[in-house]
């Protein structure tokens, strides 16, 4: 038997769904939420919905934003012969608060993991094809965690690329193997992007 109410229960199972959220941490959130009154919940669940209505993903470099094109796809001051590879929204995100890089973004979706169903077709490569194969991109940046996943995600795009684009590139000094984007602060990102290094070139 439950020991809360079937509300209660159901939110707190909601929110153990979030990474890195156990079982106390959920109950915390929960009773939180009810300690500030009816209104809490209630703007909560208004901005949950604003997800569901006002987020889509960019048709070019397939980030989330509220517009299509996106804010950076749609800004004429980047570089549009710089294209940047990341694995996901939040690795895009790390880039942009450093203000080092001025060109544009291909977010993957993830990761190749042949183990986990992760394959090529499932990250969108054809949708890469078409921003790159224009003629238009002269430096692919690679800035991908440096996990196995992320290796093996570098390493095939490397091979699939280089017959095209005439630079690839990967971060560079100050992240260590096996770390995440999101997690290293600014400076080291920068350093990274400022001090990255060919992958293959021609």
């Amino acid at each position: 038997m439950s020991r809360f109410p079937a509300s209660i229960e159901n939110l707190i199972q909601e929110f153990k769904k979030l990474p890195g959220i156990g079982e106390k941490t959920a109950e915390r959130f929960v009773f939180h939420l009810l300690g500030r009154g009816r209104e809490a919940p209630v703007r909560l669940a208004d901005a949950l919905l604003a997800l569901e209505r006002t987020i889509i993903a960019c048709a070019s470099c397939r980030s989330i934003a509220e517009s299509d094109p996106c804010r950076i796809c749609r800004d004429p001051a980047r570089r549009g012969d710089e294209l940047c590879i990341v694995a996901d929204q939040q690795g895009l995100s790390a880039i942009e608060r450093t203000g080092e890089y001025k060109g544009r973004y291909f977010v993957l979706g993830g990761l190749l993991s042949p183990i986990e169903g992760v394959t090529p077709e499932t990250l969108g490569i054809e949708k890469l094809d078409e921003r790159v194969r224009g003629g238009v991109v002269r430096e692919l940046l690679m800035a991908v965690n440096p996990t196995i996943e992320g290796e093996a995600t570098m390493s095939y795009l490397s091979r699939r690329y280089a017959p095209i684009i005439p630079r690839i590139t990967r971060l560079a000094r100050g992240l260590p193997r096996g770390a995440d984007l999101e997690y290293a602060d600014d400076v080291t990102l920068s350093d990274a992007l400022t001090g990255r290094r060919d992958v293959m070139s021609r």
